[in-house]
């Protein structure tokens, strides 16, 4: 199983969380590969996942030149895994334990039943929540959803969020070269190019916590694309 799932985990200015998310990782699934995509972080992000790599042997490190946001490390990694031609699965999460890795064996469970291609965390759907939001971003994500999914019809609750098991052979089908998005916008036409090349999606209700060190990578750009994102999508098709 060690080659069967890989978790992608991109960094910029993570030192405040990366060690400790490494090792909850390997709490709930060790002996599972780990590769930290990291943008060239002033505060030593890439320096702390060197050294723990002396005692995880399942962890990798890709360093790229600078910030250039979210999608671009994705798509980045995407390529890598794929050209590897190594796992079947890759886990998109974040580092900042938004994302709890406990939740991850159910997620790697669902994937035995040969039922889905993509496995999404979900906040929205039944029994999912956030927690330590303040009242205007609880509103501004379940509006965002709810707007990406009236425009797309895309067949999820959970447009935006970035904790998502996707099966390799159905992320290999859609094209990198046209993606124009990053932040949370990037996740959202993630999930519809994925969604237009047939997968199969489920949604686990998982409690997304906000970050417990560094800053937010919220900002108004990535607001402002979130509003135009789902209109772009479906006009390039």
């Amino acid at each position: 199983m060690a080659n069967d799932v890989i978790i992608i985990l991109p960094t910029y200015n993570e030192a405040a969380n990366i060690s400790g998310i490494i090792k909850e990782l390997d709490k709930y699934v060790s002996h599972t590969d780990i590769l930290v995509v990291d943008d060239n972080s002033p505060d030593g992000t890439s320096g702390i996942v060197t050294a723990l790599m002396e005692e995880h042997p399942q962890l990798g490190l890709y360093r790229r030149a600078g910030k250039e946001g979210l999608g671009k490390a994705y798509v980045d990694a995407f390529i890598r895994v794929l050209t590897a031609q190594k796992y079947n699965w890759l886990l998109m999460m974040d580092s900042d334990f938004s994302h709890d890795p406990k939740y991850i064996p159910e997620m790697i469970r669902l994937t035995k039943t040969g039922k889905y291609d993509v496995i999404v965390g979900s906040r929205y759907t039944a029994g999912g929540r956030t927690e330590g939001w303040e009242w205007w971003r609880k509103v501004l994500s379940k509006f965002g959803n709810l707007y990406c999914r009236l425009i797309t019809h895309l067949p999820i609750n959970d447009c935006t969020g970035g904790f998502n098991l996707i099966r390799t052979e159905i992320l290999s089908q859609i094209s990198f070269n046209s993606f124009d998005l990053s932040g949370y916008a990037f996740i959202m036409e993630l999930k519809y190019k994925l969604f237009k090349a047939g997968a199969r999606f489920k949604e686990v209700p998982i409690l997304f916590k906000n970050r417990r060190g560094g800053e937010s990578k919220l900002s108004n750009h990535i607001i402002g694309e979130g509003v135009i994102a789902p209109w772009k999508m479906i006009i390039k098709k």
